[in-house]
């Protein structure tokens, strides 16, 4: 539900001379085009000829990440900022190019939970038995590849150096791209787990990160299902997280330190912060109804008091007046409720930033 652009990869892997995989790569994306449009998908064209990939030349194993030359650091940089893979293959010998295993050799988690489409072209096979050779490598490198596929024989689709305007190609192509769309959405929870130093979370299986503007889809649906017991609780609608636009939660995710509770694709809780003046302002603690009770909130407040600097002298922090598991949670955090100027349903509640919590009866 990420609400980030998809980055699709069209990677032309015949490097040859004169070789027909740029001419079907231009034909791809331009068929392509219109339907990323629609789908909101990023195609970028790489044709490996000019990437120039030596033969593999790093010294550390690829699974490694440790790459010493900047060839490398270079194709590492384009693959992991990528969603998704369409490869524009010939065959050779029955096999795919040498320079499509040298360029897939050269990384390892760069390529992990990400989808596969194939695009062929050549005579008698129409370059089908290259991309079955490309399928047993890539699922080494955990790629999902897809089971859609284009396949072009140069008899039949090329006239004159171009491919003819084939409607049954140009329809097996975009579905190849809906294909692996809908993949990659799949795959998303698992290529974000596979992320380095992500701190895992307070239940098994979950991690915790920040948010970004990307994220406000997700957020947006997370504040809608935890508010509206606040509301009945509160006898009122008046509450900013029930009635913000998702362009509102995206501007408001760029300005706050937010932090993100997942599992398997799924915003469990989260919690934002940021400071003002010398105060640490704590907001938007909210957990999904069906986790709650396992000591989740507790966590998610703690983790947003933790980016508090020295300069800050105390915690601050509202919730509606009649919310009293918020209110008693909070009193069981050290917090302590302030009177306001005015009573508009909401109280303040404050502690000290180095003061412990103080239980409650």
């Amino acid at each position: 539900m990420s609400t980030k652009t998809m980055r699709v990869l069209v990677l032309v892997c015949s490097t040859r001379p004169g070789a027909l995989g740029p001419v079907v790569g231009r034909w791809l994306t331009e068929v392509l085009e219109p339907r990323a449009g629609e789908l909101d998908v990023e195609l970028v064209p790489v044709t490996l000829g000019e990437l120039a990939l030596p033969f593999l030349d790093e010294e550390e194993e690829p699974a490694s990440g440790v790459y010493a030359h900047e060839h490398t650091r270079r194709w590492s940089a384009l693959v992991d900022g990528a969603d998704g893979f369409v490869v524009v293959t010939p065959e050779y010998n029955y096999g795919m190019p040498a320079p499509f295993k040298n360029a897939l050799d050269y990384l390892t988690c760069e390529w992990a939970w990400k989808p596969m489409g194939f695009v062929s072209y050549g005579h008698t096979s129409a370059g089908t038995r290259s991309v079955q050779h490309a399928k047993q490598v890539v699922t080494t490198l955990r790629l999902v590849p897809l089971g859609a596929t284009v396949a072009l024989r140069i008899r039949d689709a090329v006239e004159d150096g171009q491919v003819r305007p084939n409607p049954a190609l140009a329809a097996s192509a975009v579905g190849l791209l809906d294909e692996l769309v809908r993949v990659s959405h799949a795959l998303r929870p698992l290529r974000e787990r596979a992320r380095p130093g992500l701190p895992a979370g307070p239940l098994p299986g979950s991690y915790l990160r920040p948010l970004t503007p990307d994220d406000a889809a997700e957020v947006l649906i997370l504040q809608r299902c935890c508010w509206v017991e606040e509301a009945v609780a509160n006898e009122s609608l008046d509450i900013p997280a029930l009635h913000e636009s998702l362009e509102q939660v995206r501007e408001w995710l760029g300005t706050w330190r937010t932090t993100g509770l997942w599992r398997d694709g799924r915003l469990l809780g989260m919690v934002r912060s940021r400071r003002n003046g010398t105060d640490w302002h704590v907001g938007r603690l909210a957990v999904v109804p069906d986790l709650r009770g396992r000591g989740l909130g507790r966590e998610l407040l703690r983790i947003g008091e933790a980016g508090a600097g020295a300069a800050c002298r105390r915690f601050v922090l509202h919730t509606g007046a009649r919310s009293e598991q918020n209110i008693r949670l909070y009193r069981g955090e050290g917090y302590r409720i302030v009177p306001l100027p005015e009573d508009d349903g909401t109280v303040s509640l404050v502690k000290d930033v180095n003061s412990a919590p103080v239980p409650v009866g």
